[in-house]
């Protein structure tokens, strides 16, 4: 009875996303000095790239959700702190190619990597990053999280390949989309959150679990990510508005938009998705938002969010448990 009533005071006193990065921050300072020394080369080129978009104000979400479900199962070591590092290379190695492929100028507000040292700089850091992240995977030398981190970079690689294979086509389906977000971003997430598990020594059952709430946290903050980029001003976002049009990519606000459409606007969202073109722009949001698109994104976010919040159910309560249900909730909520 008083475990019981000690759950319910718990479930009253719910995080927030400040709470979770305040009861993660001592691990998480950890991690940024483990991130800082592991960046360290002979070369000052890697060190200087890597340094700018490492340290450019990010959140931090991805080795987060390390830190705070190892502590959620119990885990009283060191090697999650290595593990959030690693998740962050692999994150950010993706970033680097990424702003490269898409030509793109700005990341988290600031110049992008490749905008102020060039694509070859970008492509090679990242590179580095990647070798970087697999050298310290083998020092915590565990083979079930190698695997996980190896088969989680190769499912990001080809989920770009994917996402590349779909830009510019108007007739791509919302499966075919939520094929790619799983890929691109669900997937590390997915990923961290079971690395967890399997530093904590947890059964399968709540290994599951936590590769559950990853996947689905995951899928949520990149849809909300995706309806932002038609809802936003370029300084809450953090990049130019429109981006994902720019760049031909039919994220789910344009799916749903076509999929709903009238023939004369179904029309002008395949040209804007053919074209790129961002002078329609402001009839393609138009179009978006008078069809509900935003809303249906949007819905769909809450509803991976709480998929990813009912995968804790097992958990025992605590604050960390509180804790990763905020970041849940942080990924619906979010304006940035």
């Amino acid at each position: 009875m008083q475990n019981h009533m000690h759950a319910i005071e718990t479930a009253q006193k719910r995080a927030d996303i400040d709470d979770a990065v305040a009861l993660a921050a001592d691990d998480m300072r950890r991690v940024d000095e483990l991130i800082k020394d592991s960046l360290e080369s002979d070369v000052d080129l890697v060190s200087q790239v890597a340094a700018h978009i490492v340290f450019s104000g990010g959140k931090r979400l991805r080795p987060m959700i390390v830190i705070l479900a190892a502590r959620a199962l119990g885990y009283e070591g060191d090697e999650h702190i290595r593990a959030a590092a690693i998740i962050e290379f692999i994150h950010t190695a993706t970033l680097l190619h990424d702003d490269v492929v898409d030509s793109s100028s700005l990341r988290r507000g600031q110049a992008s990597a490749n905008a102020v040292f060039g694509n070859q700089a970008s492509v090679l850091v990242g590179d580095f990053l990647y070798s970087r992240a697999f050298q310290m995977m083998v020092d915590i030398d565990s083979m079930p999280i190698m695997r996980i981190l190896a088969d989680a970079t190769n499912t990001i690689a080809a989920g770009e390949v994917l996402q590349l294979m779909n830009v510019r086509d108007p007739e791509t389906s919302e499966e075919d989309y939520l094929k790619v977000i799983y890929r691109k971003t669900a997937k590390l997430f997915e990923a961290g959150a079971r690395i967890a598990a399997v530093l904590a020594g947890a059964p399968a059952a709540t290994e599951t679990a936590m590769q559950r709430y990853g996947r689905s946290l995951g899928t949520a903050f990149q849809l909300v990510d995706d309806a932002l980029d038609f809802d936003a001003s370029a300084e809450e976002l953090g990049k130019n508005l429109g981006d994902d049009l720019a760049e031909g990519k039919p994220t789910l606000p344009l799916i749903y938009a076509m999929r709903q459409a009238a023939p004369a606007e179904r029309e002008l969202l395949r040209s804007a998705i053919l074209d790129g073109a961002l002078d329609q722009l402001n009839a393609v949001q138009s179009i978006i938002e008078s069809l509900g698109a935003l809303q249906y994104t949007l819905a769909r976010a809450q509803e991976a969010a709480d998929e990813a919040t009912g995968s804790l159910s097992g958990l025992p309560e605590s604050d960390h448990k509180q804790a990763l249900i905020a970041l849940a909730e942080f990924s619906v909520k979010r304006r940035s």
